[in-house]
């Protein structure tokens, strides 16, 4: 790994510049448990390029993408490494259905998946795009660069007016009408259907991913361990236990919410505290996705997939 590689980590997730260690322990056996917690390698490493997000349709149908146009997918037993068409960084995937899946990135860079092939779509900058998500194959949205925010119908991709110029990272929403943007400087933004707005965050730290179970049941993480949670009216500050970069957040429900970050950080939610979780790894951790609490995958530095 590069150190200009692990700068561009850095400027993604808009942390502080850091020491990143470059001599990271190999994995264990494929399968195997390395943490108290039950988290384990979901590996051998199929490659060594930093893997920044990752989606599925279901346990066995998942796709992670990161550096170097990097995307694996995994069947339920083993990960693969697919042709994506592109050498860019790609930060963020989602999809309507297993031949569906969208993935964005660096430069403009859009991907689309149709059960076969991923083959590129214009979408119009080339600001970098970080997040992706949809409510079905014909209304998905993708923020990024300068409050650039992209909006696809099913045929076509095309600007959204967000009245903001911040740089925008994690977007997830609960309906066409119902979506939230993070990103610099403690921005949120909520989109009703018809329009984008801000709303107060009460922070300027860096919000970097966001995810909810309902439209009154929000959480967004960011720097220095910060976890906001959006209860339908506003944002508050929930106690973490951590001042690690959280880079990533998803759950199964409103008692089941699962934060990464660096240093192979994992928080768990029980629905009334955030716990500290055995990851059984010092690698910086990115994106997390599962199907169910008992089915959760991270991924990270160096291509580490737990």
């Amino acid at each position: 790994m590069h150190c200009s590689k692990e700068r561009l980590i850095v400027i993604f997730i808009l942390a502080t510049i850091l020491s990143l260690s470059f001599c990271l322990p190999l994995p264990a056996s494929a399968g195997t448990i390395v943490s108290a917690d039950g988290w384990g390698w979901q590996n051998p490493l199929p490659q060594g390029d930093t893997l920044v997000s990752a989606w599925g349709s279901s346990s066995s149908d998942v796709f992670a993408v990161g550096f170097s146009g990097t995307i694996l997918h995994y069947n339920g037993g083993n990960w693969s490494g697919m042709s994506s068409g592109t050498s860019n960084v790609l930060t963020g995937v989602w999809g309507s259905s297993s031949q569906d899946v969208f993935a964005v990135g660096l430069s403009g860079t859009i991907l689309h998946y149709n059960g076969s092939t991923w083959g590129n779509m214009s979408s119009g900058t080339s600001n970098v795009l970080y997040g992706v998500w949809g409510i079905s194959s014909s209304d998905v949205f993708a923020v990024g660069d300068a409050g650039r925010i992209l909006h696809y119908n099913g045929s076509t991709w095309s600007n959204m007016n967000s009245g903001n110029s911040n740089l925008l990272i994690g977007v997830w929403g609960t309906s066409s009408s119902d979506v939230f943007a993070v990103g610099d400087a403690g921005t949120i933004l909520h989109y009703n259907g018809s329009t984008w707005s801000n709303m107060s965050s009460g922070i300027s730290s860096h919000l970097i991913g966001v995810w909810g179970s309902s439209s009154s049941d929000f959480f967004a993480v960011g720097d220095a361990g910060t976890i906001l949670h959006y209860n339908g009216s506003t944002w508050g500050n929930m106690s973490s236990g951590t001042s690690k970069l959280l880079t990533g957040v998803w759950g199964s429900s409103s008692q089941d919410v699962f934060a990464v970050g660096l240093s192979g950080t994992i928080l768990h939610y029980n629905g009334s505290t955030w716990c500290n979780m055995s990851s059984g790894t010092s690698n910086q951790l990115i994106g997390v996705w599962g199907t169910s609490p008992s089915d959760v995958f991270a991924v990270g530095l160096s291509g580490t997939i737990l």
